[in-house]
Parts: C-alpha cells; sequence; structure tokens
C-alpha cells in the first residue's frame, strides 16, 4: 500500500528471495522509462522501496506520481 509521507509516495515491497525482487525492478524500470517518470528507490536482498515526487513541480507528489504507482502496482 503506498502512502503519502514528506511530499512523496511511499511504497515497500517484500519478495520470496532477491531475484524476484530484482526481475520486479527490472519490470518497473521499463514501465518507469514509458511514463518518462523515474523512482528514487533501493533494493537490499528481498525487499524494495520506492519513493514517487515530481522533481519538476517542486518535489511534490502530482498525478504523474499517482499514474506511476498505480501501474507499478499492476505489476504485482
Amino acid at each position: 500500500m503506498w502512502k503519502e509521507e514528506d511530499n512523496r509516495l511511499k511504497r515497500t515491497i517484500e519478495f520470496a528471495d532477491f531475484t524476484e525482487a530484482f526481475a520486479f525492478m527490472t519490470r518497473v524500470a521499463f514501465l518507469a522509462e514509458a511514463h518518462a517518470h523515474h523512482p528514487n528507490w533501493s533494493n537490499v536482498y528481498n525487499t524494495v522501496s520506492i519513493e514517487l515526487t515530481t522533481h519538476d513541480a517542486g518535489n511534490t507528489v502530482t498525478e504523474k506520481d499517482r499514474k506511476l504507482a498505480k501501474a507499478i502496482d499492476q505489476l504485482l
């Protein structure tokens, strides 16, 4: 579930292992490129943490972030 905090949409997702987490990140990378909107994210073993904010709008949450978050959710 995404939560809005500190002018960012944030979500942490846990997978079975590193391979699943990395495969998910690869799918998100292609999706983000298609949306021309790229996340701040990190990965530690089976956990992926994602933050979305729109830099061009003064680092606030915009519809662009919400659309990408929804598209990311559809990958799960």
